[in-house]
């Protein structure tokens, strides 16, 4: 196989068959699929991560792409001009574009630093939490060169640690393994706080979900939060917390997490333990379906309530299987809603789009014998920004509806 990355050597070439549709990736489309490019013998030898420039059907060059044979999107689209460097500084220059917008939006150095093809880094998710960040190299290039990446991330950020987080689907898409580890400095031995919208949360940034946290529920937090004065709250699939303590933050008289993950919802009464508020939160470990089943039987009831759960349809052949059990969520959680409440439905599963997911929690809720009205509908945080030619980086949908 040729070396992923020469340094002197011209670039290797690789084109699109006539039929690809060259004018949508001049116009921004960051993804170029197997069937859309002419592979060879040599195109199928390079090493996964190869930096390659990329021509159109009439060998016209397009820009520089990293090449990965394994994977059914095999080309990433890098940079638009076919002569750049793919190089420390390169890697510089976008993480500083992606720090000066997001310390315009947070005063604190919390959030998400990098949204992979949003902010021009394909398949690169990086969190930040103070002096430590957390990078999910996706792609195969940014897992060959996450040494320069490192490096620009220290140089731009000036932050001590960098750690390396390997779990996920998408890796295991790209060929990549799941072994993370620390890049740079030392890994916490703790779990470290999180301020937001006035509650403390715990990220378990080595043995959590994810980077430790999730970052893209911030506003919807907020939204949750402000109906949730004097309310009670039933945070389903809680994780840390993340509804039930921005709602205890914000006046809530009291807030029951429920998730599967014994050790998230010890982070979050940890968290309601920093606030003071530990006499206000309760937790309940288990299957979700199982214990939303278990409060109906015990005539629970509850002000607002609010369901967050994993990717159900986390791809489209699980997208029928994925809309049916969110439907079930909402036909479970809406008869433990009391008279005029609240409830919020949320999906992180980019295969069902925004009008499925709504059409899917509004017959669950409808089988339940209840009748909504959609009050809001929101998203993923300002952090995580969308690439308008991506749908995907447009997953997070959230619905909240007055019963």
């Amino acid at each position: 196989m040729t070396t992923p990355f020469p340094t002197s050597a011209p670039l290797p070439v690789v084109r699109l068959i006539p039929k690809a549709n060259a004018r949508a990736i001049r116009h921004g489309a960051p993804w170029v699929y197997e069937n859309e490019l002419v592979t060879d013998r040599r195109t199928k030898a390079l090493a996964p991560g190869t930096i390659a420039v990329l021509e159109d059907s009439l060998r016209q060059p397009m820009g520089v792409v990293t090449v990965n044979p394994n994977s059914k999107i095999i080309c990433r689209m890098l940079d638009a001009d076919p002569e750049a460097s793919i190089d420390q500084a390169w890697m510089a220059a976008h993480l500083r574009r992606a720090l000066a917008l997001r310390e315009r939006m947070y005063d604190a150095p919390y959030y998400r630093l990098v949204h992979a093809e949003a902010d021009g880094l394909p398949g690169v998710i990086i969190d930040r939490f103070g002096d430590t960040c957390v990078i999910q190299p996706n792609a195969a290039w940014s897992d060959a060169l996450i040494e320069p990446l490192t490096a620009a991330l220290i140089e731009v950020t000036g932050v001590k640690n960098v750690l390396k987080n390997a779990s996920g689907r998408t890796r295991s898409l790209e060929g990549l393994d799941d072994v993370s580890g620390v890049l740079a400095g030392t890994a916490p031995d703790a779990a470290v706080p999180v301020l937001m919208n006035g509650a403390t949360y715990m990220a378990d940034l080595t043995g959590g979900q994810k980077t430790g946290i999730f970052y893209d529920q911030r506003p919807n937090h907020a939204f949750a939060a402000s109906l949730s004065r004097g309310a009670r709250v039933l945070d389903v699939f809680s994780h840390v917390g993340g509804f039930g303590l921005a709602a205890v933050a914000n006046g809530a008289a009291s807030a029951l997490c429920i998730d599967g993950s014994a050790p998230a919802l010890a982070l979050a009464s940890e968290g309601a333990a920093a606030m003071g508020v530990s006499d206000r939160v309760t937790t309940r470990q288990g299957d979700a379906f199982d214990v939303l089943t278990a409060l109906r039987a015990e005539g629970a009831e509850f002000d607002v309530i609010i369901c967050d759960p994993p990717a159900f349809a986390p791809a489209k052949p699980a997208l029928e299987a994925g809309l049916r059990a969110y439907e079930r969520i909402a036909r479970l959680a809406a008869p433990l809603v009391a008279e005029g409440g609240i409830i919020g439905l949320c999906s992180c599963s980019h295969a069902a789009d925004l009008a499925a997911f709504r059409a899917a929690s509004v017959r669950g809720i409808g089988r339940a014998g209840r009748r909504p009205s959609l009050i809001h509908t929101g998203f993923a945080g300002a952090d995580h920004p969308q690439l308008p030619q991506l749908a995907e980086t447009g997953y997070l949908k959230s619905l909240f509806f007055h019963l």
